[in-house]
């Protein structure tokens, strides 16, 4: 009788253990099949994630993506880190920004899966400025904002969030063209809305991505004094910034995601597809912005206001992908952002820099994406580098030395 009921149990036990395991395995398959949200803010590089969709990347790959339209960074970092969003369209510095605790909760984690552009962004001044500075004359800015100081009291400069991209092309400009930054007003403003404050005074210039310099030009009510490449060429800027539970819980899902961008990406980078692009990012739902400003900047035309003609760039416009070298998350461009944290007063101790950009970036999983693509890796990470006009070096293995003597 004894051993009839422990039959009977044991029987019931794993009845009981297989029901769990299929009911285990039907929330996965559930779970794998849930539509993958990412987000974007209105910005011509934002086109990786928009044309993956538009192509109809994101199926090939076998994934359902919804992509969303975001109203300012601090909603992006919000939303990634609650789960609302699996990714995003994003500045690469912000994980870093967020995870020091410049711009967000510190210790906040959110991942770095493939870089998406170099280059596009720039610095746009007021037409108070107009004959007075003009195209990259850095000699020429220090001494108008000081006599605009003496005579108004107050400069002010917009940038995107704090310890982002735009904030940290702005901070080396002022930098470089001599300016204190605690002799100016620094505020943060989402890059659509640039463009409207600066209509109606609230800020003297402004560090943004496109194509809101070249709406701004259009407009008639400022110019570009320089671009980010101009400050360094090839500089990364945005990023596939993901939850750090999505990334662990679907890893084959965003494989898949990274793929149909990567695509996205090498489609971009070809110049005779970029009008059809300009056209199709342009529309209401995405960045909402005249195309022909959109293409003229894509394509490296850069009309820039002032009566100061057109700047043609030729290799070093928006890219996204240039053969791969722009895609690869590289830990020493991570290192340079959080140093630029301690120069310009944002922290007052160094971070473990290699300790956090290690567990921010998923370069493994980019290498994993690369080589299923045969897509080349490059091997420059970590070696020392300069910015096209601060020379000085920046040795990512000493970033102390770099901060003895670079300008603050």
């Amino acid at each position: 009788m004894k051993n009839r009921i422990k039959k009977t149990a044991s029987l019931l036990t794993a009845s009981i253990l297989m029901m769990f395991v299929v009911l285990i395995s039907t929330t996965s398959n559930a779970q794998s099949k849930e539509p993958i949200k990412l987000g974007f803010i209105p910005l011509t590089d934002c086109s990786p994630i928009v044309m993956a969709k538009e192509l109809g990347l994101f199926k090939k790959y076998g994934v359902e993506v919804i992509v969303t339209k975001e109203s300012s960074w601090a909603n992006v970092r919000d939303k990634i880190l609650t789960g609302e969003l699996d990714g995003a369209h994003c500045l690469y510095t912000m994980p870093f920004s967020v995870y020091t605790g410049v711009g967000g909760k510190a210790g906040s984690e959110m991942k770095i899966a493939m870089m998406l552009s170099e280059n596009g962004q720039a610095i746009t001044l007021s037409n108070d400025f107009c004959g007075k500075v003009g195209f990259k004359q850095m000699n020429k800015v220090a001494p108008v904002v000081a006599a605009k100081l003496k005579a108004e009291k107050e400069v002010t400069f917009a940038m995107t969030f704090p310890g982002g991209t735009h904030d940290l092309w702005l901070r080396n400009w002022m930098a470089i063209a001599g300016i204190n930054q605690k002799s100016v007003k620094i505020i943060t403003i989402p890059p659509p809305q640039m463009v409207a404050n600066m209509k109606v005074g609230n800020m003297d210039g402004f560090s943004v991505g496109e194509p809101w310099n070249g709406v701004a030009v259009k407009q008639g009510i400022g110019f570009t004094q320089i671009a980010s490449q101009d400050i360094w060429k090839d500089h990364p800027e945005k990023a596939l910034v993901v939850n750090k539970e999505f990334s662990e819980k679907r890893r084959e899902d965003l494989k898949k995601v990274m793929k149909a961008i990567m695509e996205a990406c090498i489609w971009l980078d070809n110049p005779s597809n970029r009008k059809k692009a300009a056209a199709i990012i342009g529309r209401a739902p995405y960045v909402n912005a005249p195309a022909d400003v959109i293409e003229n900047r894509l394509m490296g035309n850069y009309d820039l206001g002032c009566n100061q003609g057109t700047q043609i760039y030729s290799n070093d416009y928006m890219l996204f992908y240039k053969g791969g070298t722009v895609n690869f998350p590289r830990k020493s461009y991570a290192i340079w952002a959080m140093a630029q944290y301690v120069r310009f007063g944002y922290l007052k101790e160094a971070p473990n820099y290699k300790a956090i950009a290690d567990k921010l970036i998923l370069q493994d999983l980019y290498e994993e994406v690369a080589k299923s693509m045969k897509i080349k890796i490059p091997t420059d990470d970590m070696k020392p580098f300069s910015l096209t006009m601060d020379k000085t070096v920046f040795d990512p293995s000493n970033p102390a030395a770099y901060l003895k003597v670079v300008k603050r």
